[in-house]
């Protein structure tokens, strides 16, 4: 009989890959992989990582784009049991030099596209002694690079380890400064929460709080498989974000499915569609309207065309982060009569969800609560059910261990209340007569633009740094698209000027593309208190008035 084991991603994956060794792990374009060659290209990585010092909570920057190699990549560092730390691919240098140095990486696999930004940075990286190419015919001849496709010929698998249940698992998100912070966990307590959400999914998943159950999951995979019902899951999201990992990478390989990723930047709609009819997909994750309107408005054209897409292999549609709006959901179900998994929740912690379809509608951004959740009026009370109260919302079923390097940030976001640690990421919401919640948003200033967490004084200092610009402020306004658009309200400094396009340029050297205001509002002078405080509300409705929204 097989004995119980640790409560980690490398050893439940390594487990899998025993149990289904023929089913398909990974499918990215035409690349495909089952799991015995998904395991063991990802032993042969880890040998490599462990030669080149990579060790527990080692730091391994993942700077790629959806592929097949970035879970490869991500498997190798747990099977090291290191900590792969998600890297923005759309970040400039400055931002990756801070991420990566503020992680304290030791190593880094990037993507052939992105070489150029590597030099650029690496001299200004010394603890970081393994730069891994992936794709290109070789890699730059310089000390410490090496290329993926080598170390995978070069390499024997890693023999397997028994792992540690407190090896800690990080992914970075924004922080209020509008540089990105560090989220720590255990493996073992994540383990938990992600067979927790897929019981709330609806899936027959072991109840792992009792640590013996694992033992259930090998007949819980092979019966799925069996049975021709194995998760199909395909991320539209990026993987370096919370809800493509958690959501879809996790979840999907803990049941022993397929993980569909598209190889490129960006969305396109009608190719996702086509993915889901060649792949036969039944689970899709995505992020609110900023994925569901385009992907809604793809089968709405097909429909008219005579020629609509073939989506009866989706079971679920799980997002996250964004807004999904119910008229949008409608939309969608007229398609198809498909499970609609509306998840609320951030980096630091899931909060509630909701569940649509056709016999069940659910009002925009109205969500159950999760078990152990509550909202935190200003007065440090709960709030009440239809009490009408604002509260922050708190939640106590996965809380981090905290901030990585930032003891001052975690003891305001994770804190104890009535002898119960809680995590609280800024969330707002009113507690509904019936006990759902309905969210308002970040009481903070934060811009959520397309699933990104912009911050207005980060690209306000970059606005500023234009010889022509006095002062500024920035703002999130609603916007059909983005969910918010990000726009600035400027003033320029005395006999100086520019234009909106020209401003727009020379901020895109100091920022991510997608952080630059798409309007600018010019004033004579930017409103603020007398005490030297930013007039964010002044700012909003003037930017409302100016995109006429």
């Amino acid at each position: 009989m097989e004995n119980k084991f640790e409560f980690h991603f490398a050893t439940i994956w390594e487990k899998v890959a025993d149990y289904v060794p023929d089913d398909i792990a990974l499918v990215s374009g035409e690349n495909k992989k089952n799991w015995r060659e998904y395991e063991q290209t990802s032993a042969k990585i880890a040998s490599f990582l462990k030669d080149r010092g990579i060790k527990k909570n080692s730091k391994v920057g993942l700077y790629l784009f959806n592929c097949n190699e970035y879970l490869e990549s991500q498997f190798a560092t747990f099977k090291v049991m290191g900590v792969p730390i998600n890297v923005n691919y759309r970040y400039k240098s400055e931002e990756l030099i801070y991420l990566l140095d503020n992680s304290d990486s030791e190593a880094v696999f990037f993507h052939e596209s992105y070489l150029d930004q590597i030099l650029l940075i690496y001299k200004n990286l010394p603890n970081i002694k393994t730069w891994i190419q992936i794709g290109g015919k070789e890699s730059p001849d310089i000390d410490n690079f090496f290329l993926y496709e080598n170390i995978i010929l070069s390499n024997e698998p890693m023999e397997r380890i028994k792992r540690d249940e407190d090896n800690i698992y990080m992914i970075y998100t924004g922080g209020t400064t509008g540089m990105p912070k560090g989220v720590m966990y255990t493996h073992g307590s994540f383990v938990i929460s992600m067979f927790g959400g897929l019981k709330m999914q609806g899936y027959e998943v072991p109840d792992v709080r009792k640590k013996e159950n694992i033992l259930q999951l090998k007949e819980v995979i092979q019966k799925r498989s069996h049975e021709n019902n194995s998760t199909r899951c395909l991320i539209a999201c990026p993987l370096m974000h919370g809800t493509g990992m958690f959501l879809g990478g996790f979840m999907t390989h803990c049941l022993g499915g397929s993980i569909i990723t598209i190889p490129e930047i960006g969305l396109n709609p009608s190719k996702l569609l086509k993915e889901i009819e060649l792949n036969k997909v039944n689970n899709l994750v995505i992020v609110g309207d900023a994925f569901a309107k385009p992907i809604l408005n793809e089968l709405d054209l097909g429909l008219k065309n005579n020629n609509p897409y073939d989506i009866g292999s989706l079971q679920i549609i799980i997002s996250s982060g964004v807004i999904w709006s119910a008229d949008v959901k409608a939309g969608i179900l007229k398609h198809h009569d498909v499970k609609l998994f509306d998840s609320m929740g951030s980096s630091e912690g899931g909060m509630g969800s909701s569940v649509s379809s056709r016999k069940k509608s659910v009002k925009t951004a109205k969500f159950r609560m999760n078990p152990d959740v509550i909202v935190l009026g200003d007065d440090g009370k709960i709030v009440e059910p239809g009490s009408g109260v604002r509260g922050l919302v708190g939640t106590s079923g996965l809380v981090p261990l905290g901030y990585y390097k930032d003891p001052v940030k975690s003891a305001e976001t994770f804190k104890e209340v009535n002898g119960k640690r809680y995590s609280f990421p800024g969330d707002y919401a009113l507690v509904e007569s019936d006990g759902s919640v309905t969210l308002l948003g970040r009481g903070s200033n934060c811009i959520n633009s397309a699933g990104e967490k912009i911050y207005p004084e980060e690209v306000e200092e970059a606005l500023k740094l234009d010889p022509s610009i006095d002062d500024v402020l920035v703002v999130g306004v609603e916007d059909e698209k983005y969910g918010q658009k990000v726009v600035a309200v400027a003033s320029f400094n005395k006999g100086m000027d520019i234009t909106e396009d020209d401003l727009k340029a020379n901020t895109k050297a100091h920022l991510s593309s997608y952080k630059v205001p798409k309007n600018i509002k010019f004033v004579e002078k930017v409103s603020r208190a007398p005490n030297g405080k930013a007039d964010y509300k002044w700012a909003k409705e003037l930017a409302k008035e100016f995109i006429n929204v």
